[in-house]
């Protein structure tokens, strides 16, 4: 059972489909890691070659098997739109501990519509099984 804490590091995007057909697009992304989700800030005026570099921090528990980062363009007035999403597994990042920054291809439709560039890093939760023989209650020991 893997238990502990997933920090990723959302660096940016290229050869994203613009969505805005007069302007720049405003990207922004949505990293869902099972029932956690978290958004990064608007990269405004970027275009398709958004740059982030920000970090983003989950707890993992259990199943969780990918991390689904989704490219959204902020529109105002409007609905945002969907510009595509990459699926990044888990696997390997939990063996490993550490992956640098990866180019992961952002799909929509089952087409590719550009790159992100995300790093990661796993910290295992301790483990919590003690030997309570050892423990020290306030300041005393318990005597064996």
């Amino acid at each position: 059972m893997v238990r502990g804490t997933l920090e990723v590091l959302l660096v940016g995007a290229k050869g994203l489909e613009n969505t805005d057909f007069l302007c720049n697009m405003d990207p922004y992304a949505v990293l869902v890691c099972r029932t956690q989700e978290q958004r990064s800030s608007v990269a405004s005026g970027k275009g398709s070659e958004p740059e982030w570099n920000e970090s983003f921090v989950f707890t993992v528990s259990d199943s969780v098997s990918e991390l689904t980062i989704k490219i959204m363009d902020s529109d105002t007035g409007s609905h945002d739109d969907f510009v595509g999403e990459a699926t990044i597994p888990l696997e390997a990042l939990f063996q490993e501990g550490s992956l640098p920054p990866t180019a992961y291809n952002v799909v929509k439709d089952e087409e590719y519509r550009g790159e992100i560039r995300v790093g990661l890093t796993f910290t295992p939760e301790e483990n919590c099984d003690r030997d309570f023989s050892e423990e020290s209650y306030g300041g005393w020991r318990e005597s064996s």
